[in-house]
């Protein structure tokens, strides 16, 4: 039994870059949730523990900052779509080697939330990075990848990282 292979969906028959067509696809509730982390010294875990970092509280405002992030995704990756989301929720925790990020991006649309769930990940990792990096410049972002999706013509995907 063979299958077709996957073709890239970005590009025409001619091979130009498109932005994807979504016009004919149904409005469904698509919900898409990504995880990542940032190992952190155990100066900067205890700094963050005792609410001395200079700049504020890092977990807090990296939340604010991937929430913010999500919700400009269409301005970062040059083909996403521009979409209504109707939640998004950053969380970070606080753990013996570093902090771990998910979100969780929903919205009724035509297309599917991953990028925004991805982008609010990173850009949360980041900002944990920019409030801790004048204490320790040997952070390290990590493992971010798509935890679990649903909604749309593909169905829904659960990864198998955990």
């Amino acid at each position: 039994m063979s299958r077709e292979p996957k073709k890239f969906s970005h590009y025409d028959e001619d091979g130009r870059v498109e932005m994807v067509a979504v016009t004919d696809k149904d409005v469904t509730k698509r919900e898409a949730v990504a995880r990542g982390f940032i190992q952190l010294s155990s100066e900067v875990i205890d700094l963050i523990k005792q609410g001395a970092v200079k700049k504020g509280d890092p977990l807090e405002i990296a939340r604010i900052s991937g929430i913010m992030a999500a919700k400009r995704t269409h301005e970062l990756i040059p083909l996403c779509h521009q979409l209504l989301l109707t939640k998004i929720d950053v969380q970070l925790e606080l753990v013996e080697e570093g902090v771990r990020i998910e979100s969780l991006v929903v919205c009724d649309g035509k297309t599917g939330v991953e990028m925004e769930a991805l982008t609010a990940v990173s850009v949360a990792a980041l900002t944990v990075y920019d409030m801790c990096k004048a204490i320790d410049k040997e952070m390290v972002v990590s493992d971010i990848y798509l935890a679990r999706k649903s909604g749309g013509r593909s169905g829904d995907f659960v990864s198998t990282r955990g």
